[in-house]
């Protein structure tokens, strides 16, 4: 963890903080979201609807985590390590903790559910704050920019992972799922996510090497097993297998063809000519 890295956290923190305190209180900030939510964006701009119902995808869970566990996967294939796939799991793991707990814990109505103009309908049963489409957008995309390579393509990612979760946590307000203070805390509680992975990283090396002894425990017992199955080789010159049994030992005389008889003969006569 460099400074930075721990400057970004703190701020990031505070940040996180300002907004759960601005949603208790019902502060300017729930005044907000009501004038959005009754604005709707989604009657005022009708002709993008179809578009971003489609690009909200981009933050759904299960289809992200299949898209980018694939990529990375091939990614550690090539470089014959699990640390690619390790952080996934960890950062999702990570998200599906915080962002959960914090969604239970609060219980806020969604604004299609809402049932009173001005409050911050918290504790209600809802499980809409913070927005897990924006966290998990951040989080999901966010890891390339992680696990780039190069510095280069780590400015790339970023940015391409910053316009993808700004752009979903801001289609969720335009389709009246989320107040703006849900996306806001979405938004922190990935970054969040993704500055704290860098304390992960002692624990996963420990992972994969757990994992990777397993492996090499498996495939020892393998090959193991398979030099313990004897092996009969045959002599040159020896008998081959054939197809009919062998005759009984002892016996010199020749196997003895079975007699054919012709159609037509009984009990060795010729069966009587009839006349016409």
């Amino acid at each position: 963890m460099t400074r930075t890295r721990l400057a970004l956290f703190g701020g990031t923190s505070a940040f996180y903080l300002a907004i759960v305190v601005a949603v208790l209180l019902s502060t300017w900030l729930v005044t907000l979201d009501w004038k959005i939510m009754l604005f709707r964006p989604y009657q005022q701009w009708p002709e993008i609807h179809g578009f971003l119902d489609y690009y909200v995808v981009l933050g759904q869970r299960g289809p992200t985590a299949v898209m980018v566990a694939a990529w990375l996967g091939w990614r550690s294939w090539r470089q014959h390590t699990l640390r690619p796939l390790l952080c996934l799991g960890a950062a999702l793991l990570l998200l599906n903790v915080s962002v959960g707990a914090v969604k239970l814990g609060l219980g806020r109505l969604g604004p299609h559910y809402a049932t009173q103009v001005g409050s911050a309908e918290l504790f209600a049963g809802g499980d809409i704050f913070p927005s897990g489409h924006t966290a998990n957008a951040v989080v999901t995309w966010g890891i390339l920019a992680y696990l780039a390579t190069t510095p280069r393509a780590r400015r790339y990612l970023s940015a391409l992972s910053a316009v993808v979760a700004l752009g979903v946590g801001l289609t969720t307000v335009y389709l009246g799922t989320h107040w703006l203070s849900d996306v806001l805390l979405g938004w922190a509680a990935g970054l969040l996510i993704l500055l704290a992975l860098p304390w992960c990283e002692p624990f996963l090396a420990v992972v994969e090497s757990w994992i990777l002894a397993a492996r090499d425990r498996a495939l020892e017992r393998l090959r193991e097993r398979r030099r313990l199955v004897p092996s009969l080789p045959v002599a040159s010159g020896g008998p081959r297998p054939g197809f009919f049994p062998p005759r009984p030992s002892g016996t010199d005389e020749p196997a003895r063809e079975p007699v054919r008889e012709p159609v037509g003969v009984a009990g060795g006569r010729r069966a009587p000519a009839t006349r016409g």
